[in-house]
This record gives structure tokens, C-alpha cells and sequence, in this order.
């Protein structure tokens, strides 16, 4: 005999994940909650479906006692179990702001090792700090992704939850209009990815989700696009070009997956080396999703570079006060095939540098984020 695995009665912290594994196989699988009335469960009547996968990911915003039934359709063992989850308050109040950094691996950039500093004998750990004493909390200093695919992934002290027709969190950067209504200025989007926590090891080793912005759909838009720099050997000899107030237009050395290559080039204004220096390894690949350029030079000699913000859903895109345009709902979670996927909450969000293009003495486009927050607590 073999257990269902589906015990009558669990207790879990709200703002908790909860994962749900039947032991019976069936030919499909349907976790329905239902509305309770006094001490009588109302099945059927007013029951809402929550998943039709296997495993049920729980995750609820409020205290209280909720009354779930699975249904396990099989032609000789059909299975109907009515269980009980009861949500309580947590002991210590949550923060709505960033709780853990744990993954910081930026592209280069003009900004890289010093944003935040690089100091000789740092390690990956030591850069983690750093980068978690920079953005955590209440903090609002500044961290560089450098160019295309340069990411960095955290974690508030809870679980970020879904909630229906609302956004559910921020992210803040440093992007700013020209004038006001008007979307030309600074914007270096950043694609935002989310992943929830099902293998329960408190590591951000499972899938990722993109939430899919504005330009998803956008025939400009390239998936699975991936692209390889090359750390500048010792020998180099730079190639200046002191018109346009650049150092270097060979400086870096980059390869995708298209068929095409190209270079970082190094300003005048930025000396440090622009390969993250704790890395010891001659190449870093990034995978993702490329967007479309946004930046475009008004002046046609160099000199006036415009980045335009995307309509919704990227970070660094829009200025931090134009809240819902700097908001993410986790709804917009697609698999990566672009099929919408139901997540019920978020224990992990990721954020890399979405468009890969050199805009002449103004460096790469690089995102930058300094904030996060979750819409669900108070501040």
C-alpha cells in the first residue's frame, strides 16, 4: 500500500510556499479551494481551480483557514481528498525590501568594479556583499549589470504573492525622461525574471520565468539569444577614436549566437577595466532575450544620444515616481517557449540587462538597479 502523501491538515506562515506532491499517478490532476460556511465545507458550489498540475504550489497573502479538495481523475483509481491548510500570521513582521543578494554576475561595463568597487583580492562572495549592502533594506546605492545578459538575482524574507489584477512588486534604477510626458532620456531596460523555490533548498537553482513586457511580442525582439565576451588580452594595442571621446573601440570582444560580432568599447571618461575583475575566466556567456535597440543618435554625428522607455514591464526603463510603470505583476510569467504560466508567488527575482548596443561616447546600454519592493506590505 502506498500513502496519497496529502496529509488532512498542514500549518504554514502566510507569505510561506507550500509544495504539494501526490504519490498516486492519474491521468490528470485538478486542486480545487473552496468557500467555507460555518463548519460545512462547500464543495463544488463556489469552489475556485487553483491548479491542474501534479503539484500544487501554495502561497497565501492572508492568515486564515482555507479548505482545499484534489482530485485525482483514473479510470481505476480515481482519488477526491479534501484537506485543510491553516495560514497564520508570521512572528516577526516582514520587509516589504530586498532581504538576500544571491547572484551578482555583471557583463562588462563602463561601470563594472565600480558600482560597486572592486577593491584587489575581492572574490565573488566579498562582491555579493557588497552588492547586498548596496540594494538591500531601505538602501538605494546603485549597482552597474554592465552590457547585455549581466544579471543580478535576490530575495525578500518571504514570498512575493500573486496577487490577482494587481502589480506585485517594484524595481527602482535610474532612468529619468528628458522633460516631463516625454518618454525620451535616459532608459536602459532590464528584463525581470522570477522563480519560485520548488526543490525547498532556499537556492535559486530552479526555472526561471520571464514576465513578459511590452516588447515581448515585438518582431525586433530576439529569444534565446545568447552572446560570449572576451576578456582583452594583455597584449592589446587600443584603437581610439578621440572624436566621439573613446579610449578604446576595440576593447572588448563579443560573439553571439547569431552569427555576428562586435566590441565594447571603452571611454575616456571610464579608465578602469571593464571586465568584472573577480572572474578569472577569459569568457562570460549570457543567455536570455535581446530587445530592441531603444537608443537612437538625434544628432547624426555622435553627439546627442535619446534612449527611449518601453511601454511597460522592464526595469530602469521609466523614472523610479512613475510607480506603475516601474511595477511587476508576477502574472505576466511566461515559460520559455512564451507560454503563460500560473505562479502563484515569487521566492526569486532576477534582473539582466536587456538591449545590447553601444551608443557612441554615453558607453553600452546597461541597466542599473538600486531598490526593490514588494507592493503587498506596507512600508
Amino acid at each position: 500500500m502506498v500513502g496519497l502523501g496529502i496529509d488532512d491538515t498542514y500549518t504554514i506562515e502566510r507569505m510561506r510556499t507550500l509544495i504539494l506532491h501526490p504519490e498516486y499517478e492519474g491521468e490528470a490532476y485538478e486542486w480545487w479551494i473552496c468557500e467555507a460556511k460555518g463548519n460545512e465545507v462547500m464543495r463544488r458550489e463556489g469552489e475556485r481551480l487553483l491548479s491542474t498540475e501534479r503539484d500544487l504550489i501554495f502561497c497565501q497573502a492572508e492568515a486564515g483557514t482555507y479548505h482545499l479538495r484534489l482530485e485525482i481523475h483514473d479510470e481505476y483509481n480515481p482519488i477526491n481528498h479534501s484537506f485543510t491548510i491553516v495560514v497564520f500570521d508570521e512572528e516577526v513582521a516582514y520587509s516589504p525590501y530586498i532581504s538576500r543578494v544571491f547572484e551578482y554576475n555583471p557583463a562588462p561595463g563602463q561601470f563594472i568594479n565600480t558600482m560597486p568597487e572592486y577593491e584587489e583580492g575581492d572574490t565573488y562572495q566579498t562582491m555579493l556583499g557588497k552588492v547586498e549592502d548596496a540594494i538591500a533594506g531601505t538602501n538605494r546605492s546603485l549597482i552597474s549589470l554592465g552590457g547585455w545578459g549581466g544579471y543580478v538575482t535576490f530575495a525578500f524574507d518571504h514570498s512575493v504573492v500573486n496577487t490577482p489584477n494587481l502589480p506585485d512588486f517594484t524595481v527602482e534604477g535610474n532612468a529619468f525622461y528628458a522633460s516631463a510626458g516625454n518618454r525620451n532620456g535616459s532608459s536602459e531596460p532590464g528584463i525581470v525574471m522570477i522563480s519560485i523555490d520548488v526543490n525547498q533548498n532556499g537556492l535559486p537553482d530552479d526555472p526561471f520565468y520571464e514576465l513578459a513586457g511590452s516588447e515581448y511580442t515585438n518582431p525586433a525582439t530576439i529569444h534565446q539569444y545568447a552572446l560570449t565576451y572576451h576578456r582583452t588580452p594583455a597584449e592589446h594595442t587600443p584603437q581610439a577614436d578621440t572624436k566621439n571621446s573613446l579610449s578604446d573601440t576595440t576593447y572588448i570582444l563579443w560573439k553571439n549566437n547569431q552569427g555576428e560580432q562586435g566590441y565594447v568599447h571603452k571611454n575616456t571618461f571610464h579608465s578602469q577595466d571593464y571586465y568584472p575583475l573577480w572572474f578569472t575566466d577569459s569568457t562570460l556567456t549570457f543567455y536570455g532575450t535581446r530587445l530592441p535597440d531603444n537608443a537612437v543618435d538625434k544628432s547624426g554625428k555622435g553627439n546627442m544620444w535619446v534612449q527611449t522607455a518601453y511601454d511597460y514591464g522592464y526595469a530602469d526603463s521609466h523614472p523610479n515616481d512613475s510607480i506603475s510603470r516601474c511595477s511587476f505583476d508576477i502574472a505576466w510569467a511566461v515559460t520559455a517557449e512564451g507560454e503563460p504560466v500560473n505562479l502563484p508567488c515569487a521566492d526569486f527575482v532576477r534582473v539582466y540587462t536587456g538591449v545590447h548596443q553601444q551608443c557612441g561616447w554615453i558607453g553600452e546600454i546597461s541597466t542599473e538597479i538600486s531598490h526593490a519592493r514588494d507592493l503587498n506590505i506596507e512600508e
